[in-house]
């Protein structure tokens, strides 16, 4: 008995000196084209964060602080600055960052620099998948190498013969683009022109002049919801260049239907997402701790989740040690764990069994860290986005 009383009284004084505060950052576009989206991602993110703290089961009881900067999606001097920052407040990790360009820019500039790993929930260029990072870069979203073929067979399946496209001039804009005009190409859809958008002009009268000459079925736009790419809309919309557009994910989103309402009506895009068992769990569970499961939230979460449950693993918070086990945690084998489920996995974790985390998504990740991923089609019917498929 007295053995027994020792044996407990060294495990409590072993957790409570473990205990301690984890800082974690999150770095998104909280200004700038995808802004209507990033407060939705960051609260998915602090969903999870919040949920190991709550826990008890975070590495003898720790606790988890998260700390916000701005990306500002386009500039990459700007999100390479916030990253710095982040650093300097002791990081162990990073959720983020958010669109390709800037994502590349803190992977080369700043994560693989100072050793520390980062999940993004949205970065989708195909250019990320080669990126040199040290074992570093992780994403729960995936390609648009895959995701501009998806885009091409729903064109395809809606009976749209021939499109023109614009594109947003950025690593993902561009990366995306010519993945979707070589898949539509190869469905025997005609592109009758692709031009590149700037996404901070005042006027875009003369792309959509450029557009409306070359003419199609639809207009593919693959830009930015918050600018430019919803300006270009406008203009379409404006001039009667086109009343049909095929919209990439970074244009899906209620600011974009609160805008035009059933202006939009028969457009239609894609995006990464799921309608299985683990999707339709994170959405009771988000609603549930008031926090709207919209675009990317779900890969937001689960990119937090995936910290957590590599450091228990790993046993520690140290950076090498949550990079060293993020594979380890996502693709098992082990027991499997969903949304709302983190208690179970970082008991499970901490305490030295494997874990398969699947969360909101159906996390999976290639030998390079991406997800494999699921796509929604996402259809405008009645002036909102609806799901239509899971492809």
């Amino acid at each position: 008995m007295i053995k027994f009383i020792t044996t407990l009284l060294a495990l409590f004084m072993f957790s409570t000196s473990y205990a301690k505060e984890v800082k974690v950052g999150i770095i998104l576009g909280f200004t700038g084209p995808i802004e209507s989206l990033t407060p939705g991602m960051a609260a998915g993110a602090e969903l999870a964060f919040n949920e190991a703290s709550d826990s008890g089961a975070l590495l003898g009881g720790s606790t988890v602080s998260s700390i916000r900067a701005d990306s500002t999606c386009i500039d990459s001097a700007a999100a390479a600055s916030a990253a710095e920052f982040l650093i300097s407040q002791g990081v162990t990790a990073i959720m983020g960052a958010d669109c390709s360009g800037v994502t590349g820019a803190v992977l080369s500039n700043v994560a693989v620099p100072n050793g520390v790993p980062m999940i993004s929930p949205s970065a989708t260029s195909p250019a990320l998948t080669t990126a040199e990072d040290n074992g570093l870069f992780f994403r729960t979203a995936p390609s648009d190498a895959r995701g501009g073929e998806v885009l091409a067979d729903i064109t395809n399946d809606r009976g749209i013969t021939s499109v023109a496209i614009t594109y947003v001039n950025t690593d993902y804009g561009v990366g995306l683009a010519d993945v979707y005009e070589a898949a539509a190409n190869a469905r025997g859809i005609e592109v009758t022109a692709k031009t590149a958008h700037e996404g901070d002009k005042a006027d875009y009268s003369a792309e959509v002049g450029v557009l409306s000459s070359a003419g199609g079925d639809a207009l593919v736009v693959i830009g930015y919801l918050d600018q430019g790419g919803n300006q270009i809309i406008q203009g379409s919309l404006d001039s009667g260049a086109f009343d049909t557009f095929v919209l990439s994910d970074g244009m899906i989103g209620a600011s974009l239907t609160d805008t035009f309402g059933s202006d939009l009506d028969g457009s239609f895009g894609s995006m990464p997402g799921s309608l299985g068992a683990g999707a339709m769990k994170f959405k009771a569970y988000a609603e549930a701790n008031g926090v709207d499961p919209s675009v990317y939230v779900g890969e937001s979460y689960d990119a937090a989740a995936l910290i957590m449950l590599a450091m228990c693993k790993g046993g520690s918070d140290d950076s090498a040690t949550v990079a060293a086990n993020i594979m380890d945690v996502a693709n098992g084998p082990g027991t499997k764990i969903y949304a709302g489920e983190l208690k179970k996995g970082l008991d499970l974790a901490c305490a030295g069994f494997a874990v398969d985390y699947d969360g909101a998504t159906d996390v999976n990740f290639t030998e390079v860290g991406e997800a494999f991923g699921a796509f929604l089609e996402k259809g405008i019917v009645g002036g909102q986005f609806t799901d239509v498929a899971q492809r």
